[in-house]
């Protein structure tokens, strides 16, 4: 019998033996921060569902930017909050929207700092959809030129990165397409390949203003039931010319995850979204967890999973703690 010559708690008995052997190693490099852009100036608004979390104007975004990076945090992705919202989503592709106008900010202050963009229509329209919407229906191919405009508006403000999340059929090709013949073909696209039709995006809903007007989202993202056509959804997106893909939400999905890392040969990102963060924060607001160690298991397993990035609200918290 292997007992007692085979011992496993031998490798645990003190922390610097436990730290020597561990497995999965999280690190602040591999997060990346979201943040909510808003017009006006001297904006910092606080997302009641997200503590911690605030719409910040171009100039607060600035200063969050700066303190992220000197955190060890490599990256932040933005969404915006225009002040005006239409049917055709124009300020997301507008040289002009608080993006395009955060990014190149970013880009003066914190040119070091990696700023991708969230490529979506939901926070523009003033339907709250993530399309062209013609008699009730979301229109697929009409939205594609949309969204690529968006994304080269971006890339011209000096984005990094762009992220498109949509859902729309056929989105990376149409955004790798219009990049490429613009001059932008060393920008890389990180595809939110398989993002579900989640309930855990309640306060982003919140946080980015756009709660659909009708109807959900359920007819373009994906059924939570569904494992095996997330490969699927990945594979045609990598065919397009996606550098990164995402799985989302994350700790609900981290079979996802783990399928997409041994099936893929591709970096993995996973987004933590609102709903898991609000979770945590509201359990530890009641005394029932400790909040700083349930975040960094929480994140560490995503890694664990097969997550290269991790997208995460917790990202400066995290950090401060790891960099302790």
């Amino acid at each position: 019998m292997p007992f007692p010559i085979h011992r496993p708690r031998r490798l645990r008995s003190n922390s610097i033996l436990r730290r020597m052997v561990r497995e999965t190693m999280l690190s602040p490099s591999d997060l990346i921060y979201p943040l909510f852009v808003t017009f006006g100036k001297g904006v910092r608004k606080k997302i009641s569902s997200m503590p911690g979390c605030f719409q910040m104007s171009v100039d607060n975004i600035v200063k969050e930017a700066q303190k992220v990076y000197s955190l060890g945090i490599p990256a932040i992705i933005l969404f915006g909050i225009p002040e005006h919202k239409d049917a055709k989503a124009s300020e997301a592709y507008s040289p002009q929207g608080d993006v395009q106008k955060a990014v190149k900010a970013i880009k003066n202050k914190v040119p070091e700092l990696m700023v991708i963009t969230d490529v979506c229509l939901c926070e523009y329209t003033d339907h709250g959809h993530c399309g062209v919407i013609r008699k009730g229906k979301i229109l697929n191919d009409p939205t594609l030129e949309l969204l690529a405009k968006e994304a080269l508006s971006h890339a011209k403000a000096g984005a990094d990165m762009v992220a498109p999340s949509d859902m729309m059929d056929g989105r990376v090709a149409v955004i790798r397409d219009i990049l490429d013949s613009n001059g932008y073909d060393d920008i890389p696209v990180m595809s939110y390949a398989a993002k579900y039709a989640s309930a855990f995006y309640g306060p982003f809903r919140e946080a980015a203003e756009s709660t659909p007007s009708f109807g959900d989202r359920k007819s373009y993202q994906m059924d939570p039931a569904n494992r095996r056509e997330a490969l699927k959804e990945v594979a045609l997106d990598i065919e397009e010319g996606a550098d990164i893909v995402m799985v989302k939400p994350a700790m609900s999905y981290m079979d996802i995850i783990s399928d997409v890392k041994e099936n893929f040969d591709l970096p993995v990102a996973a987004y933590n979204v609102s709903g898991e963060y609000s979770m945590i924060k509201a359990a530890a607001k009641m005394g029932w967890i400790d909040e700083t160690k349930v975040m960094m298991e929480l994140l560490t397993s995503f890694k664990r999973a097969g997550a290269d990035l991790i997208l995460t609200y917790h990202a400066v918290e995290a950090a401060k703690e790891m960099n302790r």
